[in-house]
């Protein structure tokens, strides 16, 4: 008895079935083309983020030194530089050092500068605006060296540029002051960023939720809290985030105090360069490394649950 025989596919349903296997995402490449495309990207990651974040993660796990016979033969000792990182009263001294860089220089310094630049210049036109502009960000883009260098002539001492001003004996903000000095030095350098996001903001705020505000009888300060602030929630939020990741993870504070005096700005990433490469414990150093590692990843998932959740 022969068997039945399904007909035949007609060729534009062949021709329908391969199209939806090669398009199958809103670009048309395919999974394979979409693959391969992406391919340099990923190995790229893979390299410069994946792979150190990994090695790091593993020299944390053993008692690896610049030299030695640690640097020739390096052994596992598990969590014992964790143990000793969080047992470190030095490690939390630079951790609440680092909490109050970060929160003099970055929740409230940048947020608050940046924002107020960027309102008072909203409706502004012509070289003023210009000008205010280009001298904010050309501190944020001129390298860390420079500026750490120019901030060190401006108070130092002995023939800083203040000095010289003001004619006061013995005044050394840096020596007197030192955290102060690095909170005001970071808040006027990345002001910059969170004025340009800002400015952006500000622009999408519809200006007859600001008119019919005013004409109600609002406050300046009233018209911020119910009308700008919950319109730009999302671009604060955001901001808070990048500002505050950078701040925590900033080596500049170094090249002006380098740590001192007696430790005062010693935050986390001046520690970690203190004890991985000053004291030659790179072991040690990528412990405490992946312990800054965590606390970042607390700080953005707490930033980005904010972000997500409902006004």
């Amino acid at each position: 008895m022969a068997q039945a025989t399904s007909p035949p596919e007609a060729p534009e349903v062949i021709d329908e079935a391969r199209a939806r296997r090669y398009s199958s995402d809103a670009a048309g490449l395919g999974r394979l083309r979409a693959g391969a495309f992406v391919a340099p990207a990923l190995a790229l990651i893979a390299v410069f983020l994946v792979f150190p974040a990994l090695w790091v993660l593993y020299l944390g796990l053993t008692n690896y030194r610049l030299t030695g016979t640690a640097a020739a033969e390096p052994k596992l000792v598990g969590f014992d530089n964790f143990v000793k990182a969080v047992s470190d009263p030095a490690f939390w001294n630079s951790t609440w050092l680092t909490v109050q860089f970060v929160l003099g220089s970055a929740v409230i310094g940048q947020v608050v500068l940046g924002f107020t630049i960027a309102w008072l210049m909203r409706d502004r036109t012509g070289p003023l605006k210009r000008a205010v502009e280009g001298l904010v960000i050309l501190a944020w883009i001129l390298p860390s060296a420079v500026v750490s260098f120019l901030w060190v002539a401006l108070l130092d001492r002995d023939g800083g540029t203040l000095q010289a001003l003001l004619h006061l004996p013995g005044f050394a903000p840096l020596l007197d002051h030192p955290m102060l000095s690095i909170v005001v030095f970071n808040t006027w350098r990345g002001a910059a960023f969170s004025m340009m996001l800002y400015g952006a903001a500000l622009g999408n705020v519809p200006p007859s939720h600001l008119e019919s505000a005013r004409l109600a009888g609002a406050s300046g300060w009233q018209q911020l809290r119910d009308v700008v602030f919950p319109h730009i929630r999302g671009h604060i939020l955001t901001n808070l985030l990048l500002i505050s990741l950078w701040t925590f993870n900033d080596f500049t504070p170094f090249m002006l105090t380098a740590g001192g005096p007696d430790g005062q700005t010693e935050v986390l990433a001046v520690h970690v360069y203190k004890v991985a490469l000053l004291g030659q414990e790179l072991g040690y150093g990528a412990a405490v490394s992946t312990v800054i590692l965590l606390i970042n990843l607390v700080v953005a998932v707490f930033y980005l649950r904010l972000l997500r959740s409902k006004k």
